[in-house]
Parts: structure tokens; C-alpha cells; sequence
């Protein structure tokens, strides 16, 4: 039988402890610890096993597919993004919709994809209604401009689970890759969030940091240090080719994509890929405004998918999966962050300079 290579959580690291990822992971499950274990085993277990669920473990639904912001290396500014994607907020009905449906059968949503969640008027509503609809953990991913004391409050009332911010690296570094952005008052927000938490004696939503590596490289210990007394945890991505610049990409022998068995990724207008890495809308596998999660997620169109990803190197006929990161090689870059080592897994052939 033919070992595949089905790597689970590529491409974002942890710089942090042991003893602070062990939390993080504690307080993420506080409350559902049997539930939540059985979904992280399920998360790895059925990826490897090519086991398909009655329902995904994870819903990934974009509420907005609009920015506010222009990064040089995000692929949202480019114009094949601009021709394919319809750049919009998810309608009201249509989320409601699909959370009665999934409403505990499905144990974790992420409200963000492509764009900024937080231009969803209805945020805060989002996350009640979801929580209200038995969604064990909500997630969101944000460049954190909208995280102010009384919008924390509001998201946090409404029981948000986890939120990552995307921060790339410190001062001067950060407001020239996240303009209009300022620093220092992006770094407040970040200390009035923890000061909240500790005031209302909140573990959740955990805060984790996240930010691209070649944003960090130079002083990877001013990064960690500026925010790991305030937030849950403090981690890292490798630059990947956002821009579709690469040309010459090495990649893993028998690679197989472990998304199709793990998640579901409806974008702000419904339509749905078969993963998060389609980020123009190249291989739509249904229209969530006509069909039903459950069907999408056995139809014909994602076990296609499926059955591509059960040849070997079957994904080489797929354009969106031969520019993805996934299948990809690394080759390791060992670091010292904090007097922990910390292995650094960029990929090969690919600069790590922004905006390339």
C-alpha cells in the first residue's frame, strides 16, 4: 500500500513554548474537552485515512471578500483575483441558512477567507447566531484595524472563540506591508484586548499572532517579545508564492491534499471551492444558495476532487493545486527565538521577499 503525504496544519509554526501551546489548546477546547479532542483527532485521523464525514469538521464561510488595506504580497490586489472574484459581503439569509443547517453537526466555523470578515456589518450577529445554533468554536482571521476596546467587547459577548491576528512585523516594518495600519496603535488595541480579558476573566477568545517570515526574520525575538505578554500565542508563515510568480516549484512524492476530508469553503457569494488555497474561484464545486452543505460535500464535484487526490501525483492536473503550498517542498532554516529553537520550513525555489 502507497504511504501518501498528507501534511496537516502546513505552513503556519508556532515560535512559542511548549507550555503556551498546551494552553492555548486548552483553553480553545475549555468547556467541550471530550468534543473538542474527538474533532482534533478527526482533523488528522480522517485526512490521513481518506475518511469522508456526514458533515465537514469545519465550515470556512468568507463574510466579506473586500479589504481595506493593499499589501504588496496579497493576492486580493492582483488583477486575476479582481476578474474572477465577486467581491462582496455574504448576504444575511444565506448565512442563517447555512448555519440551521450545519447547527450542531458541524463543530467549528471560520468566518474569513480571502478578505476582511470584520466589513461584515453583521459581524458581532454572525458569531451569536452561530454560537446560539449549537457551533462549538468560531473562529475569524483579521488584520485586527476594527479591534478596538468596544468592538472586542461586542464580538466577545457574542461568543467568539479564537481570533488571529495578522501582524507583519514590528514599527516601521509593519506600516510599510499594512497601510494604512499604524503600529502603535494596532500594538494598544492588542494590550486593551488582553487588559478586557483579564478584567472579565476571560480565557476565550484565545489571540493568536501571526505574521509573514521574512517580516520577523531580522529580530525574530523583538516580534515575539512585543506580543507574547498579551496574547495566547505567537507564530509564523513562510512566504508563499500569494502572486502566482513561481515557475520552477519542486514538490512531495505521493502528495495528497488533506482539505476535501477536513473542511468546506464557501465564498462571500456562496459560490464554493473545493479548498481554502483556490483564492480566484478556479475550481467551483457547488453554489450555496441552491444547494445544501451536505449535498456539496458528497456530490460529484468533491469526490472528483477526492479521487484525484487517490492517484498518485494525481494533483498535477490541477492548476490550483500545483500553485499551492501544500504539495510543495520545504527545506529547513533553524533559528533561535526566545532560547528556543525553532525551525523555520520555507519552501524551495521561493523568495522571501515581499512583493515577489
Amino acid at each position: 500500500m502507497t504511504v501518501r503525504n498528507v501534511p496537516i496544519n502546513k505552513g503556519n509554526y508556532s515560535m512559542d513554548s511548549a507550555e503556551r501551546e498546551d494552553a492555548f489548546e486548552r483553553y480553545r477546547g475549555e468547556g467541550w474537552e471530550a468534543d473538542y479532542a474527538d474533532y482534533r483527532r478527526k482533523w488528522s485521523e480522517f485526512a490521513k485515512n481518506q475518511i469522508v464525514s456526514e458533515y465537514p469538521l469545519l465550515v470556512d464561510l468568507e463574510l466579506a471578500s473586500i479589504c481595506n488595506l493593499r499589501c504588496p504580497m496579497c493576492y486580493t490586489i492582483s488583477d486575476e483575483f479582481k476578474k474572477n472574484v465577486n467581491t462582496t459581503r455574504m448576504d444575511w439569509d444565506l448565512y442563517t441558512r447555512i448555519i440551521d443547517e450545519i447547527g450542531g453537526k458541524v463543530p467549528a466555523i471560520r468566518l474569513s477567507l480571502r478578505g476582511e470578515a470584520t466589513l461584515h456589518k453583521r459581524f458581532a450577529d454572525c458569531v451569536r447566531y452561530a454560537k446560539d445554533h449549537g457551533i462549538k468554536e468560531v473562529s475569524t482571521l483579521t488584520h485586527g484595524f476594527k479591534l478596538n476596546r468596544d468592538y472586542f467587547a461586542a464580538i466577545a459577548d457574542a461568543g467568539i472563540d479564537w481570533i488571529t491576528i495578522s501582524i507583519d512585523g514590528v514599527g516601521e516594518t509593519y506600516e510599510k506591508i499594512r497601510k494604512p495600519i499604524k503600529f502603535d496603535a494596532l500594538l494598544q488595541k492588542i494590550k486593551d484586548i488582553k487588559q478586557y480579558k483579564d478584567e472579565h476573566g476571560l480565557h476565550r477568545p484565545v489571540i493568536k499572532i501571526q505574521g509573514i517570515w521574512p517580516a520577523i526574520r531580522e529580530n525574530p525575538d523583538l516580534y515575539y517579545e512585543t506580543f507574547a505578554p498579551y496574547v495566547d500565542l505567537v507564530a509564523f508563515n513562510p512566504l508563499i508564492d500569494y502572486l502566482g510568480n513561481d515557475t520552477d516549484i519542486e514538490y512531495l512524492d505521493d502528495f495528497s491534499c488533506p482539505q476535501q476530508y477536513q473542511r468546506l469553503v464557501i465564498g462571500a457569494d456562496g459560490l464554493v471551492m473545493k479548498c481554502s488555497n483556490d483564492e480566484e474561484n478556479r475550481e467551483v464545486i457547488g453554489d450555496a444558495n441552491k444547494e445544501s452543505v451536505h449535498a456539496i460535500w458528497h456530490g460529484e464535484k468533491m469526490n472528483a476532487v477526492r479521487a484525484l487526490h487517490k492517484e498518485r501525483q494525481g494533483f498535477l492536473k490541477s492548476e490550483v493545486c500545483r500553485r499551492c503550498y501544500l504539495p510543495r517542498l520545504t527545506k529547513d532554516e533553524t533559528v533561535e527565538i526566545g532560547g528556543r529553537e525553532v525551525i523555520v520550513r520555507n519552501y524551495v525555489d521561493r523568495s522571501q521577499e515581499i512583493g515577489k
